[in-house]
């Protein structure tokens, strides 16, 4: 074993060996055979001593020069230098025949203490459960999220046949054609953006079958875990399916193109009728949005018309996995000006890259383009997120309230006269953006609250309420059991500073004003509570209040939270086995043994678990049950906010952080 891994590896058993013996002992000097050679046979032997030393430092080497040939590319390829054709036809396997097999050995060596670390068996939730008599009972159909459905090119003009059956959404080939053929890659990508639906001559699907979800790319798993161990315990093609769907395309087109709510019920109706058992929904993310808007649309007369007792009749439970159920309010600056936390942490050189490579303009471009990415704007407006003093979540060793979602230093700019509510960044963003996308999004999508029953059951008639929770209710499905889990603890996005753009060749008026950092401020954006994606009062109000409210829930469907913390292993870049990351919680062994539970029947056995502040947030959301909403008088009345003050050291004024 090399010296270098030797270091590295000091934790690991070695070989044994005899103890090494003291220079002056006898057994050195009696006895002992000495041999003669020649100084090019004692130069050959210091080398060999020395090979296996360099090779751990061949490992570094060649990693190193792998990413530097990578940057070089990237630079050269804007400059015309090289041609990309011939490199991005090579693969890791290809790599790897050509670098020497003792140099993979040691690289193996060398990351044996982190795979040991973060190798649990991925099955061993399942047959864990399988001892305990727990089997497959209920049919179970999994509704992906955003990330987690692969978008394949099925068109046929001589621009996209060299992408036919090909995937540009979650493969290496989009990873390839963004590099390649950016401008096709966008014309492929985004939808029409008059009607919401293919641009002329392009035919993009959502990939199916399990295939679609369990991987985004080779290596990053998505279900997998979860269909490992369903396996485990009896489940297979034949009762457990994935419903994935196009995600750029608003839930009317959905339907309209792919008629994808009546293949759902259709098959819902299917597993019913062979199993002789009611389905399970598992949904996550966005997928729990579209779930909540099939359940609406199923009952619906002239859409589904499966009637008011149809989901009590075909679903048993819905799973609804880190569900961003009043939005994701990273959605907003995407839309709004192409940044998120993820592109406004970057370093001064990763920004110069990714600008080059793909900027704001063009990114805000195509996210504007895809409508189904803005149903996942905030619902609820200053009710739920709070005013210009306040917010629901504000913590009391805060010095900036979450209620002013978007702030403004400056204050005589055109674009930044005020700080804005969320309520006002909606109207804001309507402003300052074409009117193609405000008419898709304004024609799909409903972001208010319904304060009464009969606002509530006259929006069952408007399909473009039913993809919010505080507009539309749930179906009259007293059997119907609701079971919530989602992540807690990771630092997310809850607002934002801004800044006036400078540059006067883009169409962007504003950008994140990354040069505000102070306390809970990071980069111009502000980190409350919630799984790293969405915020808690997202994944966690409906379920913990809402749903408790009679209007929003009539028929009393037995809703359940479980919340997880957010434990990451450290050596493991997915978190390992008790992460409470937003995407990596899907290979959380807890959040397997539950979903195998409910799917195996035993859910009423699962009992709430809250390790957050969710419930006191909930109380102070300004949504009432309908007697505490109305007074006589008719007036809006409900219990007093006793903490609606500014916050800040004795609450004597608002706060307004200011350069430093």
């Amino acid at each position: 074993m090399s010296s270098l891994r030797q270091r590295f590896l000091s934790s690991r058993p070695s070989s044994p060996s005899p103890s090494p013996t003291p220079p002056n002992s006898e057994s050195n000097a009696i006895g002992e055979e000495l041999k003669l050679v020649s100084s090019a046979k004692l130069q050959e032997l210091k080398k060999g001593a020395k090979r296996a030393h360099k090779r751990g430092h061949s490992v570094v080497f060649i990693l190193g020069g792998l990413f530097g040939v990578l940057l070089a590319l990237f630079f050269a390829q804007n400059q015309e230098v090289i041609n990309f054709e011939g490199i991005l036809d090579l693969n890791l396997e290809s790599l790897i025949d050509v670098i020497p097999a003792g140099v993979i050995k040691d690289a193996k060596d060398l990351t044996q203490p982190e795979r040991d670390a973060v190798n649990y068996d991925s099955f061993s939730v399942g047959l864990h459960l399988q001892s305990q008599g727990i089997k497959a009972l209920h049919p179970v159909i999994m509704v992906p999220g955003v990330i987690s459905t692969g978008l394949e090119s099925w068109g046929t003009e001589e621009a996209s046949r060299q992408y036919f059956r090909k995937r540009l959404w979650g493969s290496w080939t989009m990873m390839r054609a963004l590099v390649m053929d950016k401008a096709g890659w966008k014309r492929h990508i985004m939808l029409d953006k008059k009607t919401g639906l293919d641009p002329a001559g392009i035919k993009l699907r959502a990939a199916q079958g399990f295939d679609a979800a369990d991987f985004f790319i080779t290596g990053y798993w998505i279900w997998n875990k979860i269909l490992q161990n369903l396996a485990t315990i009896g489940y297979d093609p034949a009762n457990a399916f994935t419903a994935a769907y196009d995600w750029r395309l608003s839930y009317q087109n959905l339907e309209k193109r792919d008629h994808y709510f009546t293949r759902l019920k259709s098959y819902i109706e299917v597993a019913v009728l062979t199993s002789g058992q009611k389905v399970v929904l598992a949904s996550h993310s966005m997928g729990s949005q579209v779930v909540f808007y099939f359940m609406a649309w199923a009952e619906a007369q002239g859409h589904g018309s499966g009637g008011p007792e149809w989901v009590d009749k075909h679903i048993d439970s819905w799973i609804n996995i880190s569900g961003c159920m009043l939005g994701a309010l990273k959605d907003v600056p995407a839309v709004l000006s192409g940044e998120m936390k993820d592109t406004a942490q970057l370093n001064a050189f990763a920004v110069y890259g990714l600008e080059k490579f793909l900027s704001k303009e063009e990114r805000a471009e195509i996210f504007r383009a895809m409508p189904g990415i803005s149903s996942m704007l905030p619902k609820g407006g200053d009710a739920v997120w709070g005013n210009k003093t306040w917010a629901p979540d504000d913590r009391p060793d805060q010095n900036h309230s979450f209620g002013t979602f978007i702030n403004f230093r400056e204050s005589n700019s055109s674009h930044s006269l005020q700080n804005l509510t969320v309520d006002d960044s909606l109207n804001y963003l309507w402003e300052h953006s074409d009117t193609w996308y405000q008419d898709q999004v304004r024609h799909a999508y409903s972001h208010g609250v319904a304060h009464t029953t009969a606002a509530v059951e006259s929006n069952m008639k408007d399909s473009r309420k039913w993809v919010n929770p505080l507009e539309a209710r749930l179906p009259h499905a007293p059997n119907l059991k609701i079971y919530c889990f989602y992540g807690i603890g990771k630092a997310t996005e809850r607002s934002y500073f801004y800044r006036e753009e400078k540059d006067p060749l883009t169409k962007i008026d504003v950008q994140i004003d990354t040069t505000v950092s102070h306390q809970e401020i990071h980069n111009g954006v502000i980190l409350g509570e919630g799984d790293g994606t969405v915020s808690v009062l997202s994944t966690g109000y409906m379920c913990a209040k809402g749903w408790h409210i009679r209007r929003y829930n009539p028929a009393g469907a037995q809703v359940k939270v479980f919340e997880m913390p957010h434990e990451p292993d450290r050596f493991s870049p997915r978190g390992g086995p008790n992460t409470g990351d937003h995407v990596d919680i899907l290979g959380r062994s807890s959040l397997n043994d539950l979903i195998l539970r409910v799917a195996g029947g035993k859910g009423d056995l699962i009992e709430d678990n809250f390790v957050s502040n969710i419930r006191e947030y909930s109380e102070k959301v300004k949504i009432y049950e309908e007697e505490e909403f109305h007074s006589p008088s008719g007036t809006v009345e409900g219990p007093v906010q006793q903490s609606e003050e500014p916050l800040g050291m004795d609450n004597q004024s608002e706060l307004s952080l200011k350069a430093g």
